[in-house]
Order: structure tokens, then C-alpha cells, then sequence
């Protein structure tokens, strides 16, 4: 597969030295590399990439370097998925690519442990080429750490015999409709907190405070926070409900058994070749507390290219970044391996458009998501969280005990980081 020619003639002569990385005491990028004397830089490039897109990301380096003649790269490629480079770059950086892709999630670790560059080459065109919460998914105090490559969200898959479009976009419609003898309603994973903060922050809630940088508040345990759990209990208690634990809201669902479930791109295709043109995807819904209808929002996560701080290249890294997460690499990856896109001039693309579990993540994580919190106490978040979640779903979370429960996850998210 070719790509066509993305041409960076324009800022190949002013970006040629960059200013010195915040923080990092990196040498500026003119230096960074041994210069020919035609003025081609030899320069050496390592990038991590999960086994099942090897293949493609090659393609795309040989196409970055055919576009980048001022370069003479040797690339170096290892497999590691994208959900353990953070880990990987921790243990040993110095032998980590230069180049990779992470969990936006881990933006806060990374930065506080000095392991990743700035992404300063060409920002204004990075920033102005993604949505809001795409951006802010790879920033930290207005510092741009990466370029977003695909969302990492879940949305609500629907069965379109059993809903309608219009009912899908009320849980209490949803949850009022009689589907049958042996048919639930809904799914959703409460005991998993990557998925019920979407409750609390439907009912105004805030998370580690009003813009995710404050380690030491959080308002889940307030009078709206406690209607949250409320509706919660309430919720798993309904006969219409059932829990996705062990994925078996999947398989029901995929048997006709169960009206709609909250859940991602990764189960798309085995759902659609189970229902057929009955597969719908769409928005997460409305809830109905104390009257108001609240729209149900989870974390704004996404994947993203990011560079090491250690790297002997960062001009060129970066230009690799930008290149790899951008609309053109998108465009071949939704094509090839059906990754939803995250460049929005792909929104308006009619593949795109026409698959609807990667435009329900997009329409989702563009304006109903909520960026994840970008303080490094997120990662005191989880488990507290998946507690009282666990607890819900199980009854040991009452009406009777609820403040307690809630005060007790509270305490636990924003208590002091293990040292």
C-alpha cells in the first residue's frame, strides 16, 4: 500500500533549531545529529508498535523517509502494545524507541518521571488538526506530550429491532420499554471505575477538581453524588439490568438477549457479524436524577504518538510523531485494520461516516466525553473506585451505608500518593 506524499518542505528550514525542552535540558535539534557533506543528517530512529500493526507502521516510516531527503534514517522496529510502553519506557529508557505510542492516561507519570519530550515542531498545525478533547488528552499546564492517534473510550451499542433512534437517547426510555420474556434492557460495567465515572460526572460531579489538576478534591460524596449512587443502586437492582462482568452482557447481547451495552470498538466487528444491519452504535444516554435529565460522559481518553525524552533526535522524532498520528497514516489504519481516526478533517469522510461503532466513539469522545484528569493522582483513582463499584453490584453498597461508601472512595482517590 502507497500513501500519497506528505509534503513538509514548508517548516523543514524553521524548525531546524529548536529551543531547549522545558525541563529536560535536551541540547537544541540542530546538533542532534552528524551532518554529510551534501547536508543529509544520519540519524537513527527506534519505534514501538503493537505486533498487528507492524506491517503498516513500516510502510509509513519508508513513506516519512522518501518525504525527508535533509534525513538518512535507519529505522528499528520492536513489537510492545501500546498499554505497556509506559511501563517498558519506565524500566529502561535509554534502550526504549524513540518514537511510541501510549495511553493518554499516562501523561502525569511520564511528565513526573522526565521521560517525555514536548511536542513543539510544527504544534500550531498539530493542535489546529484535532478536536478539543484530543488535544487536551496529550497536555499538561498547555504543554503539548503527544499527537492523538485514536480514541480509547466506550460508547452504547444498541440492537435497532429492539430501539429505536430516538429511544436510545434515554436510559428511563430504554429501561421502560418491555423487550420480551428473557431480554434485558441495558449493560453496563459499574464495577469498573473506567466506566461509572460517567454517572457521577452526568450529575455535575467533579474529579480531583473543576479542570483535573487538583489531587485533593473531589465532590462525588456530595448531595449529587450521593443521588449518583442512588440511582445506581437503583439501577443494578432492576430486573432489566444486568452487570457486564465476564462479558456476559456480550454474549447475550450477541444472541438477541439484551437491548443495549456499553462497550468499544474492540468487539465492532465479532457484533456486527452476530446482528447483521440490526447493529446500532450511538452517544451514551441521558439519566434521569431528581427530575433532570443528565447527560452520561466518561473519560476523554485516547492513544497517542508520543517521543522519549531521552531521544538523540527530537526534531526528527517529532516530525515522525506527527507524521504516524496523522490524517493520512488514520485514514490507511481505519482502512486496513478499522482504527477509528482522530484527525478531524476525517469526520466528514464517508468510510468513516458509514461505520457506526468508530463514529459513535468519535461523536462520544468529541462532545460528550470529559478529559481524564491530568493531575498524577489518577493513579490512586482506580482502585477505590472499582471498590465502591464492586460494592454496588454486589450489595454491599446500600441506601443504609451509602455516605459511608462514598466518603470512603472519596478518601481513598485523593488520599496522598504511595511514596
Amino acid at each position: 500500500m502507497r500513501l500519497k506524499k506528505l509534503m513538509l518542505s514548508s517548516v523543514l528550514g524553521g524548525t531546524m533549531i529548536m529551543s531547549l525542552m522545558i525541563g529536560c535540558g535536551q541540547a537544541d535539534s540542530g546538533s542532534e545529529a552528524a551532518t554529510s557533506a551534501d547536508g543529509t543528517e544520519s540519524i537513527q530512529l527506534k519505534v514501538w508498535v503493537p505486533e498487528t500493526e507492524m506491517e503498516l507502521t513500516k510502510g509509513f516510516c519508508e513513506e516519512f523517509d522518501e518525504n525527508h531527503a535533509e534525513y538518512d534514517i535507519e529505522f528499528t522496529y520492536e513489537a510492545v502494545e501500546n498499554a505497556d510502553s509506559i511501563t517498558q519506557l519506565k524500566n529502561d529508557p535509554e534502550v526504549a524507541a524513540d518514537v511510541f505510542v501510549y495511553p493518554t492516561g499516562g501523561v502525569p507519570e511520564m511528565i513526573e518521571a522526565g521521560l517525555i519530550y514536548p511536542i513543539t515542531v510544527n504544534e500550531d498545525q498539530v493542535k489546529s488538526a484535532y478536536g478539543e478533547n484530543a488535544i487536551a488528552s496529550c497536555s499538561a499546564d498547555g504543554i503539548l506530550y503527544g499527537i492523538p492517534q485514536t480514541p480509547n473510550a466506550f460508547f452504547m451499542y444498541y440492537n435497532k429491532s429492539m430501539y429505536t433512534e430516538d429511544e436510545v437517547k434515554s436510559l428511563e426510555t430504554m429501561m421502560a420499554k418491555d423487550l420480551g420474556d428473557g431480554v434485558k434492557n441495558f449493560s453496563c460495567s459499574i464495577n469498573d471505575s473506567w466506566y461509572i465515572e460517567s454517572f457521577f460526572y452526568a450529575n455535575g460531579g467533579t474529579l480531583y477538581g473543576e479542570d483535573g489538576t487538583d489531587p485533593t478534591d473531589c465532590s462525588w460524596n456530595d448531595e449529587k453524588g450521593y443521588a449518583v449512587g442512588e440511582y445506581l443502586i437503583d439501577l443494578v437492582n432492576n430486573d432489566k439490568y444486568v452487570e457486564n462482568i465476564d462479558d456476559v452482557a456480550t454474549a447475550m447481547f450477541k444472541d438477541g438477549e439484551l437491548g443495549a451495552m456499553c462497550s468499544g470498538t474492540w468487539i465492532s466487528d465479532d457484533l456486527k457479524a452476530a446482528l447483521g444491519d440490526d447493529l446500532g452504535a450511538t452517544v451514551l444516554p441521558t439519566i434521569n436524577i431528581d427530575g433532570k435529565d443528565c447527560q452520561l460522559s466518561n473519560f476523554a481518553d485516547f492513544k497517542a504518538y508520543g517521543v522519549k525524552s531521552s531521544t538523540q533526535y527530537p526534531k526528527a522524532a517529532q516530525e515522525l510523531a506527527e507524521w504516524l498520528g496523522g490524517e493520512e497514516c488514520q485514514l490507511a489504519r481505519f482502512q486496513e485494520i478499522n482504527m477509528t481516526p482522530t484527525a478531524t478533517a476525517l469526520l466528514s469522510n464517508a468510510e468513516v461516516q458509514a461505520n457506526v461503532a468508530a463514529y459513535a466513539l468519535i461523536d462520544m469522545t468529541g462532545n460528550y466525553s470529559t478529559p481524564q484528569p491530568t493531575t498524577s493522582q489518577i493513579a490512586q483513582y482506580w482502585d477505590p473506585v472499582a471498590a465502591f463499584g464492586m460494592g454496588v453490584v454486589n450489595g454491599d453498597v446500600t441506601k443504609a451505608n451509602l455516605q459511608e461508601s462514598l466518603d470512603a472512595m472519596v478518601e481513598g482517590l485523593t488520599s496522598k500518593l504511595s511514596e
